[in-house]
Formats: structure tokens, C-alpha cells, sequence
């Protein structure tokens, strides 16, 4: 039987390679859980439980897997050091899970310090609208490998909020568009229809609009669907891969 363990930090870079100076590939925010496939003094090799997605964090020690019972449910929840709002001393990410261990009238302890009761919600909480709160993305700068509120990369913006929701996602742009298998074409498109390019992915907002976290704009923007895909096609060469509707 696989053994967990839990990241208790608020975000965790995964490298390539046992290096900080190799490319980071993907994140864990707070609650992810991963296996240890493999360590050394300095590294850890690990492979995420959500996903699947392997590669390398810092040798620390980490807690044993920590059943969720909540996950946050805004863009970035203060966490503070006690039940009176006082002494902030951490963020956590939209989508971290936590385990609560105390109540006391609007505030829930977990392992890190007190959280506002209203910033999260039950672990089997699903919105009707998969990505009804998206725009909370909007201006977050662009990050190769980012899922958080301190940077987010294309496809971690799909994946945040399917995770979000109890459902499966891949990580990279390439896998989800093999994932997932009902195409639509352009002219059928609406909201929360996701449009891939080769390396590249955005959801669209309505038949008109789309967001993602675009690199040669430093963020997440929206745009309009039909100038995104001829900026793309003129500045990268990249044509639309696939439309796909979950």
C-alpha cells in the first residue's frame, strides 16, 4: 500500500531535476498530497497523488497523509496565529485542503493556525458551475509551473478548479487534450468550452469571451476568443488544437 504524506507549506516547487536551478515544473499548494518514490540528504523524489505528476521537492519532514475536511474557497485566505484576527502569518491558495481541528464561532483551526469559517468549504462542497469563480485569476501575474495566487501557468488555471470541484484533471495543456474526448467546433463554442493550442490552453467565458493565464502578457487576462486565436496564430504559429466541453 502506497504511503502518503501532505504538504503542510503554503506552496512547494517541483523541479525537473534535484536542482533550484532546474525548471519547475509544476507546484503543490497547501493540503496536496504525494508519495516518495525516491531520496537523498537534500532531495526527495516524489510523485503527486492528485495527478500523478513527478519530480523533485527539498528533503524536510512532512506530515503523515492528512485526511481533508475543507478546502479554500477564495482567491487567498489569511491564516492567523489566533480566533481574533490577529497576527497574520500566512496565505494559503484558492483550492488548499485542510483538516479542521477546532471550531470556535466564525473561525476553524487547522495545522497551520486559524482560518475565517467563510473563506472555505466542506471537502465534497461542488459547484454547479464548474468555474463559476475563474475570474478571481484575473491580473495574478503569469508563472511557468505557478498554482497559486502568487502565479499561475494555462493549464494549472483548468486543473485548479476541476481539482476544486472533486474531479480529475492533468496537469500539462498536452495531456488534458487527450483527457478529455468531446470536441466542439469553433462556431458551437460557449461558456466553459476549454480551447487548446499546441503548449497552450484558455477557457472560454461565453461565446465571445475567453480567460487564461497568458505568458507574453505577464498574467491572466481576458480577451476576445476570435483575437486571441489570430494574436496566437500570427505571433506563435500555433493553430487551435481542439475545443473540448466537459
Amino acid at each position: 500500500m502506497t504511503k502518503y504524506f501532505t504538504n503542510d507549506l503554503t506552496i512547494i516547487n517541483l523541479h525537473r531535476k534535484p536542482s533550484v536551478k532546474s525548471e519547475i515544473v509544476t507546484q503543490m499548494i497547501f493540503g496536496d498530497n504525494f508519495s516518495i518514490t525516491k531520496k537523498n540528504r537534500k532531495w526527495l523524489k516524489i510523485k503527486i497523488k492528485e495527478d500523478g505528476y513527478k519530480g523533485y521537492i527539498k528533503n524536510r519532514k512532512f506530515p503523515k497523509f492528512l485526511k481533508p475536511t475543507h478546502k479554500v474557497n477564495i482567491l487567498r485566505s489569511r491564516v492567523f496565529k489566533n480566533s481574533n484576527r490577529m497576527n497574520k502569518i500566512d496565505e494559503i491558495s484558492f483550492g488548499s485542503k485542510l483538516k479542521i481541528i477546532e471550531r470556535k464561532k466564525n473561525f476553524f483551526r487547522f495545522s497551520k493556525g486559524w482560518i475565517s469559517k467563510k473563506d472555505v468549504k466542506p471537502i465534497s462542497f461542488k459547484e454547479k458551475n464548474l468555474f463559476r469563480k475563474i475570474s478571481i485569476f484575473k491580473n495574478i501575474k503569469y508563472k511557468w509551473g505557478g498554482k497559486s495566487f502568487k502565479g499561475i501557468d494555462c493549464s494549472a488555471l483548468i486543473q485548479v478548479f476541476l481539482n476544486f470541484n472533486n474531479k480529475f484533471c492533468p496537469r500539462d495543456a498536452k495531456d488534458q487534450v487527450k483527457f478529455f474526448k468531446k470536441n466542439i467546433k469553433l462556431n458551437n463554442i460557449k461558456k466553459n468550452d476549454i480551447i487548446y493550442w499546441k503548449g497552450h490552453v484558455a477557457l472560454a467565458l461565453s461565446n465571445k469571451k475567453l480567460i487564461h493565464a497568458y505568458g507574453p502578457m505577464k498574467k491572466t487576462v481576458v480577451m476576445g476568443i476570435n483575437q486571441t486565436i489570430k494574436r496566437i496564430e500570427k505571433t506563435a504559429k500555433l493553430k487551435v488544437i481542439g475545443i473540448k466541453r466537459l
